[in-house]
């Protein structure tokens, strides 16, 4: 298309006049270049002279999840007007929200739960050939020395759990915990198998459990995120944010990450000079020119923008006031022993508190730092883990705590754990002994709990050998666990699903199983 002025070829203008052309010239070929951009196949879909192009585009929005699904009558899934909408589960949940607390990098659960007097008789000898064959080590290498418990154990409450002098404060809520001490997973390095742990695939792309909590149930507080992220240890998980996104689902699943320093959300206060009803005015603005285009073209992630745009504004007020601890008393600070000056875990698990209490969907604490290969001593199990446990214990005990207090045990789901279990043996690398204790990746037994609505309090499940080699006894596979917190939530986790590449997706991929022995 040549641009023309007054009828005139741009290129028959005279030299005076062509450079006051050239401002037209630029506006009209960023109105030809929006034209061509709406031009999308779905838009050419749409418009199709046939029909057959709406009969498409209105089967993939029906897979969606977008006007209901045939198979799922009890799902009451999302609307086309508010993703976020507060729905039903398919059957009568117990807990309505979940706390999820990840220890990135994964402490030895012979240091702190699955207690082996057997192992201690072989500390310091040669590790047996037959743990090694056909094994696949992160980093072991040739034949290592086996390593002995460095907790001291006893039994406590009146379940008699084992618990170890790493976490005194946890020994005091043994009765409200029910351990899972025979889990396995399928990875041994830490992005795979976070991925594994929080999104049911050790590959990227998918969604993270707590994205299919919220578009399953979405989220009871209209101006808090229904899935928010709480991040300490100084470093994001190695999965990096892929372990809180959204995956193939609609991206207002995703987690918000909130910082614990300054701002909570980073330009969640109004810019200076930017009064709030000039910045509502703005965003009732762009909403309805978004609002236009999604009646065009369809697409969901319009209503995403929506959506977002107008839970940011209600933010401003509501992530403040939710973030702030400081109006916390004294004896609740101690008690978690959490500054409120300073971001720390501990001031995320009272912040934990806070969110459910106004009724966020689910909440995710990533601590990073608990690797202990025995590389150094801040990474070593003596030292390095008993650090990171006096630096969570009394936290972790203390939320446990307040949410029965205060009545919220009952509604909330909390869990506990890292991404796989360390070895029974030292780690060595190039068959050198490291300066360090310290165990490598193990992904054949690990240990994991949960405690509050729709649990048992105060049950062991399962167990492992004499050396906490293998899982033995009532074995929990990662796709396990995920089941059974959708199951606790009120989902069928083989009917929670989503259409993505022509197959229904789901968080437990094609395996899974509840533990309905650990229910209550």
């Amino acid at each position: 298309m040549s641009v023309q002025r007054n009828s005139i070829p741009l290129f028959k203008i005279p030299k005076a006049e062509f450079y006051s052309a050239v401002p037209m010239e630029k506006l009209l070929k960023e109105l030809q270049q929006a034209a061509l951009q709406r031009e999308t196949r779905r838009h050419f879909l749409h418009t199709c002279s046939t029909g057959l192009g709406a009969m498409a585009l209105s089967s993939v929005l029906a897979g969606c999840g977008f006007f209901g699904r045939k198979d799922e009558p009890s799902a009451d899934l999302p609307t086309l007007n508010d993703p976020m909408s507060p729905r039903s589960a398919q059957y009568a949940p117990k807990p309505q929200r979940v706390i999820y607390i990840h220890l990135a990098g994964s402490p030895s659960q012979l240091e702190l739960f699955d207690y082996k007097p057997e192992l201690q008789k072989y500390h310091g000898k040669d590790c047996p050939q037959e743990l090694l064959t056909g094994k696949k080590f992160a980093f072991i290498r040739g034949v290592p020395k086996m390593l002995g418990p460095q907790g001291k154990f006893a039994q406590h409450g009146q379940s008699g759990a084992w618990v170890s002098d790493y976490l005194p404060h946890l020994q005091g809520v043994v009765d409200d915990i029910t351990f899972l001490k025979a889990m396995h997973t399928d990875q041994f390095n830490h992005a795979p198998v976070q991925l594994m742990m929080h999104t049911g695939s050790a590959r990227l792309g998918r969604p993270s459990i707590g994205s299919w909590v919220t578009y399953g149930l979405g989220t009871e507080n209209d101006n808090l995120p229904g899935f928010i992220v709480l991040a300490s240890g100084g470093k994001q998980p190695d999965a990096g944010k892929s372990v809180w996104g959204s995956g193939f689902l609609p991206s207002v699943y995703q987690g918000v990450q909130c910082r614990t320093d300054g701002d909570p959300v980073l330009y969640v206060s109004d810019p200076e000079g930017m009064p709030r009803d000039i910045r509502k005015q703005t965003i009732e603005a762009i909403n309805q020119v978004n609002q236009q285009q999604y009646e065009e073209v369809k697409d969901p992630e319009i209503l995403t923008r929506i959506s977002q745009y107008e839970m940011a504004f209600r933010m401003q007020m509501s992530v403040p006031d939710a973030m702030d601890i400081k109006g916390e008393p004294k004896y609740m600070l101690d008690m978690y022993g959490a500054d409120p000056e300073q971001g720390s875990f501990a001031r995320n698990c009272l912040l934990a508190r806070r969110l459910v209490e106004r009724g966020v969907r689910f909440v995710q604490l990533f601590d990073w730092g608990w690797d202990t290969h025995g590389t150094s001593k801040d990474g070593s199990i003596d030292a390095g883990l008993r650090e990171k446990c006096r630096q969570s214990d009394q936290a972790v005990a203390a939320l446990l705590t307040d949410l029965k207090q205060r009545g919220l045990l009952d509604e909330t789901l909390v869990v506990w754990g890292g991404e796989f279990g360390r070895t029974p043996m030292q780690e060595n690398r190039d068959g050198q002994v490291l300066p360090f204790m310290g165990r490598d990746h193990h992904l054949d037994a690990f240990t994991v709990w949960m405690a509050g609505g729709g649990v048992k309090r105060g049950l062991s499940y399962g167990e492992t050998d004499d050396i906490g080699y293998y899982a033995v006894k009532d074995k929990v596979h990662v796709h396990d666990l995920q089941a059974t917190i959708l199951h606790l939530l009120g989902f069928d986790h083989t009917k929670l699903t989503y259409q993505f590449q022509g197959r229904p997706f789901r968080l437990t991929d094609v395996a899974g199983k509840v533990i309905t022995p650990i229910l209550a």
